[in-house]
């Protein structure tokens, strides 16, 4: 009995060390596709002929129903690329799963005291994933070019997202602060399993997110 115990203790830590390969090889992977087109802050983003299409992603309201720091930071980084004209709207995508949690009200608000014209902000109220949101994006609201903003553990998996569904897009960090260490060890644990959860979202799943009428806001 003891040997068989043994046995399949090893076998169970043998099938979890590849499981961990596999996954941080995979990250190491789209890094390397994607980096390329990650910029570190908004002095770093090119300037191009036509502005693009901001996709803020959400991340969490308090209690108070306000930002979270790291959201706050991603809308105040689209603000940023707003007043340089690198982008023309901002698309404020989050989950809205009852009266008391509302984030891209929260995110417009935010946007709005930054000094962004209401008219040039576009909500996405069934933003749920970074799937959902990239999948909308393109659906819903027909962005064809994009920045991306979110904190640069997530700008990976969002690119890979809007690239797979045809959004020509670059990402900027919304670094902005330092975080707490327990939150960053957990964004970087859950983003490593969270990246190949969407390749498999994207290639053999394939969901269909909440839809609805066309909204095209274009470029």
């Amino acid at each position: 009995m003891r040997k068989f115990f043994k046995r399949l203790l090893i076998t169970l830590l043998l099938l979890g060390a590849a499981g961990a390969a596999i996954i941080i090889a995979f990250n190491v992977w789209i890094h390397a596709a994607y980096g390329q087109r990650m910029f570190a802050s908004v002095d770093d983003v090119p300037i191009e002929d036509q502005p693009r299409i901001a996709i803020v992603l959400g991340a969490g309201l308090t209690r108070s129903g306000e930002p979270t720091p790291a959201l706050y930071d991603r809308v105040a980084t689209a603000v940023d690329l707003y007043q340089r004209g690198l982008v023309s709207k901002l698309l404020l995508t989050g989950d809205n799963r009852s009266v008391y949690y509302n984030e891209p009200e929260a995110m417009r608000r935010t946007a709005l005291r930054l000094g962004v014209p209401d008219n040039d902000l576009v909500l996405d109220y069934a933003g749920l994933r970074t799937y959902d949101s990239c999948y909308r994006a393109r659906d819903i609201f027909g962005v064809q070019r994009a920045i991306v903003v979110t904190q640069a553990f997530h700008l990976d998996r969002a690119l890979y997202l809007c690239d797979a569904f045809g959004i020509d897009s670059l990402g900027v960090a919304a670094d902005r602060r330092r975080y707490t260490p327990t939150s960053q060890t957990w964004w970087s644990i859950r983003e490593a399993a969270a990246t190949l959860a969407a390749w498999l979202d994207v290639n053999v799943t394939r969901p269909i997110p909440v839809l609805g009428p066309p909204l095209p806001i274009g470029n």
